[in-house]
């Protein structure tokens, strides 16, 4: 399994490294793509050197696309062309999206969510499409996973672990001492 996660200038911190480090730990293929360039400035401002760039063609072949929130990352998410293709390609390849805190949005945006239980960062429930809002800290429905904000950005991690595997994100959590 292969999990890509995008990255955009204003993206929060703890919502996407906390997946990259899971992921890792756990020694998935895990890369981060950017928008544009090689570096990516946090929300709170600092740099990251992503991965990859998002137009890599090889980002269709990963199993699991992952959106942060943040702001303005989940704007510059929503607002882009790229993302929302690749958003439509994957939910039609019936594989796996996931997204924290304001990154529904770019859900929303791709008109993916019709019906879906989901959960967002409070204030964004009216961009995230025709859902059933949920206040739970994660929230799965078929092959959509989204969290609500960055205090789930842990249990977000593992649940996308889980999904690949329930024994190494079992695992992770003890050695990580997380309950």
């Amino acid at each position: 399994m292969k999990v890509a996660i995008l990255l955009a200038n204003g993206f929060e911190t703890l919502e996407a490294l906390t997946v990259v480090d899971i992921l890792r730990r756990a020694e998935v293929e895990c890369h981060t793509f950017a928008l544009e360039g090689e570096e990516v400035k946090t929300s709170h401002n600092i740099i990251v050197k992503a991965d990859k760039n998002i137009m890599d063609k090889e980002l269709k072949n990963y199993d699991f696309l992952v959106l942060p929130g943040g702001m303005p990352g989940a704007k510059n998410l929503r607002d882009s062309e790229r993302v929302i293709e690749l958003v439509k390609e994957f939910n039609a390849k019936d594989k796996w999206i996931c997204a924290i805190c304001a990154g529904p949005i770019a859900l929303g945006e791709a008109g993916i969510t019709e019906g879906k239980n989901m959960t967002c960062y409070p204030g964004f429930e009216d961009q995230i499409g025709n859902s059933n809002y949920k206040e739970d800290l994660v929230v799965v429905d078929g092959k959509m996973i989204t969290g609500k904000g960055p205090a789930a950005a842990i249990p977000f991690a593992f649940e996308i672990l889980s999904v690949i595997s329930k024994d190494k994100a079992e695992s992770i959590k003890s050695g990580m001492l997380f309950k």
